[in-house]
């Protein structure tokens, strides 16, 4: 349990339950190529997670800014809870050093993509080691900069507005988007969703959710367009 206990000293949390930290840092791809040496891997605990991130950057939100209504702060939360946002999370904890990923995901930028679910994981194996304030009281403070901050209205749209609204402006078609795959139980199903905009796949996510992987796409597919790339 390397990775986990450095994970947890880094983290600074009394955390009793290594093997369920461990299982939080295990990717699904390298617990099916190392079966006989994990406990499982970290999708039921992402979704644990992915509940209790939500209520406790609604209740934080909820006090930084009330005077606000209902819309306003479920768009300030979608911001910080998007995949760009956890992925921003993930990094400043240095998640990616200790998470364990299959051959396939560990190269290139593959690195990157199960960031956001294994922050969630992470979230859910905390609030279930050590109790609900705990996990509230952790996420909040890596969350502090977004939470505190004031974003401009555009960077509070999901990617898939910003998406629909780029290709508007630009003259360009309407994004399509397209179920690469959908494997595992009904109740633990994760979706691979390709998006493409003039018969281009400009971006690849994946997810718990359908709505979960089209928005992974959709903010790939912005920033591949922003930047210019495959002659746009």
């Amino acid at each position: 349990m390397g990775e986990a206990a450095a994970f947890a000293a880094r983290l600074g949390l009394p955390i009793r339950q290594l093997d369920l930290l461990e299982q939080a840092l295990t990717h699904s791809s390298w617990y099916y190529e190392h079966t006989d040496q994990a406990r499982g891997h970290n999708q039921r605990l992402e979704l644990l997670g992915d509940a209790v991130i939500n209520l406790a950057i609604t209740s934080a939100l909820l006090e930084r800014f009330p005077a606000e209504d209902e819309g306003a702060l479920s768009a300030r939360r979608a911001w910080i809870v998007s995949t760009a946002g956890l992925t921003r999370l993930a990094d400043r904890i240095d998640l990616g050093a200790d998470l364990r990923l299959g051959h396939g995901e560990s190269r290139g930028d593959g690195r990157l993509r199960p960031l956001p679910s294994a922050f969630e994981a992470v979230a859910g194996a905390i609030f279930l080691d050590l109790g609900w304030e705990a996990a509230r009281d952790w996420i909040i403070a890596v969350a502090r900069p977004e939470i505190e901050a004031d974003p401009a209205a555009a960077d509070l749209k999901s990617p898939k507005s910003r998406l629909q609204e780029l290709t508007q402006r630009t003259g360009r078609e309407r994004p399509v988007y397209r179920v690469v795959s959908a494997d595992g139980p009904p109740h633990l199903r994760r979706f691979v969703v390709e998006v493409s905009v003039d018969d281009i796949v400009r971006g690849t996510g994946e997810g718990l959710s359908r709505r979960a992987a089209e928005t992974e796409a959709a903010a790939g597919a912005v920033h591949s367009l922003e930047a210019g790339e495959d002659g746009a």
